[in-house]
């Protein structure tokens, strides 16, 4: 059933979520107080790299499904369901900063004139759902009439940057939490199309999305359960490369065999320079900070984030043994992201490397396919390509793992340097290839020197066929991740 749903911020989190809710046929306002965002909303470009979301705005608006306003009481007035999207950085505490949401908190009440359900979408402190309630509540006064008209849904986003849209409209579930039984089925109502994959465009048949509903606190819980879980499976796989060092292991060989068991998988193993960005450490801290103000210690969490910040520090250091002094060192950072595929360098590890190693007196070139500048404080001379970012250096660092550094001629990359140290801080390249061109290659849990170790090679049964041939036995295959077969079948 079609809704009519007002989205307040139009940040990462809110474009995303207004193309989206518009695109499966609701009438979506999106309020966004930066002119010059609102701006390029308006005429259809994302204020920030996300593959297909400008395309998505595009459609959307000119289908009449989406528009973009600064006007938050017009968009009030012509919404049932608010989702709120604003940012909530970190404070100094490791809690979020809640000021925006405060600022919400208060255009709600003075712009409420019929029930709504408002649904909050930012990522924000457990008991956020109450706090949110109380602070409306007392805008509005005590002797309101409206104290009463409106509900909170906890709705947690689980978007990867680079992959939001398709995230958004093809999640592994939705979770809805509210202590309102009939707002949770509104806002579930207005899920329907993106649980049962009746996405406009696409045809499949794609099983329906689980829907996970609770009360509020279970709702908030689980998106910060989820994000500290993953970032401590980075963790813990950056570990175990650093005893893999020790070993004479390789990592990939490892994380390989571990991925294997169902009970572990493949996914957030990959061992380097440590995640980034701004939902995982955020969260993390965010909830250490929770545990702490209950007075309890969580160690485990702890520890994920003392690894991960560990790995920046750990390349610095081996750095500084690999040159035996940073000061007047020259040193290339290829990638700024914090990750493939985004333009965001929001805790980004490849940028805190480069900051580091300026702070101890290291020239600094970077290149990144998408971050064309820095602020000068940074002290990174941004360059236009990998080549003319490595010119005269003594090592490089390849700290965001693009495709187009794997495809470098790294050759003409060699030529480039007067050193020849290459830190693959991401493992993508193979250590046989890298050596061949003449580097001394450094990487994350592999091996330095000796013996090149065979890649993993992964045997499966080839798929049963029909017929006669289905008694066939014997047969098999090679399976990439995704279990497409590497010969080119399916």
């Amino acid at each position: 059933m079609n809704q009519r749903i007002a989205v307040i911020g139009s940040g990462y989190v809110g474009s995303v979520a207004a193309a989206c809710l518009a695109h499966v046929g609701h009438d979506v306002v999106g309020v966004e107080s930066d002119a010059l965002k609102l701006e390029r909303l308006q005429s259809g470009v994302a204020p920030f790299h996300e593959p297909g979301l400008d395309a998505l705005l595009e459609s959307t608006l000119a289908s009449g499904h989406l528009t973009f306003t600064a006007d938050f009481g017009a968009a009030m007035a012509a919404s049932e369901i608010v989702f709120v999207c604003v940012g909530t950085p970190p404070g100094a505490d490791g809690l979020p900063d809640m000021t925006a949401m405060a600022e919400v908190a208060r255009s709600i009440a003075e712009n409420l004139r019929h029930h709504h359900v408002i649904v909050t979408k930012s990522t924000v402190p457990i008991g956020t759902g109450r706090w949110l309630t109380a602070q409306i509540q007392e805008y509005l006064g005590p002797e309101s009439d409206l104290r009463l008209a409106f509900s909170v849904v906890s709705n947690p986003e689980f978007l990867r940057e680079g992959r939001a849209v398709e995230d958004y409209l093809h999640p592994d579930r939705v979770v809805l939490g509210s202590d309102d039984a009939r707002a949770l089925e509104l806002v579930a109502e207005v899920y329907e199309p993106i649980l049962e994959q009746r996405i406009p465009g696409e045809f499949g048949t794609r099983a329906r999305v689980p829907l996970l509903q609770s009360d509020l606190a279970t709702g908030e819980m689980t998106k910060y359960a989820s994000n500290a879980f993953l970032a401590t499976k980075v963790s813990f796989a950056n570990e175990i490369a650093r005893l893999c060092d020790f070993v004479g292991a390789d990592i990939s060989a490892v994380t390989e065999g571990m991925g294997l068991d169902s009970r572990i998988g493949r996914r957030f193993l990959e061992a380097g320079l440590g995640w980034g960005g701004s939902c995982l450490g955020k969260d993390l801290s965010a909830l250490v900070s929770t545990a702490v103000e209950f007075g309890y210690h969580p160690r485990l969490l702890e520890a994920a984030m003392s690894v991960n910040d560990g790995q920046r520090q750990f390349v610095v250091d081996e750095l500084l043994r690999q040159l035996r002094a940073l000061r007047g060192a020259r040193v290339c950072i290829l990638g700024l992201a914090f990750k493939a595929g985004t333009d965001d360098i929001r805790d980004s590890p490849g940028l805190d490397v480069a900051e580091r190693l300026v702070g101890r007196g290291a020239f600094v070139t970077a290149y990144d396919p998408m971050v064309r500048s820095l602020s000068q404080a940074s002290g990174v001379r941004i360059c236009e390509d990998a080549y003319e970012a490595a010119r005269g250096v003594d090592a490089i660092v390849v700290a965001t793992e693009w495709p187009e550094f794997s495809a470098l001629d790294l050759l003409a990359l060699r030529a480039q340097m007067q050193g020849d140290l290459l830190f693959d801080a991401r493992n993508i390249f193979d250590p046989a290839s890298v050596r061949s061109a003449g580097y001394r290659y450094l990487a994350i849990g592999r091996p330095a020197v000796g013996v090149e170790r065979l890649a993993p090679v992964v045997l499966m049964p080839a798929p049963a066929r029909s017929g006669a041939e289905s008694e066939v036995t014997g047969s098999y295959a090679t399976f990439d991740e995704d279990g497409r077969r590497e010969d080119g079948g399916i």
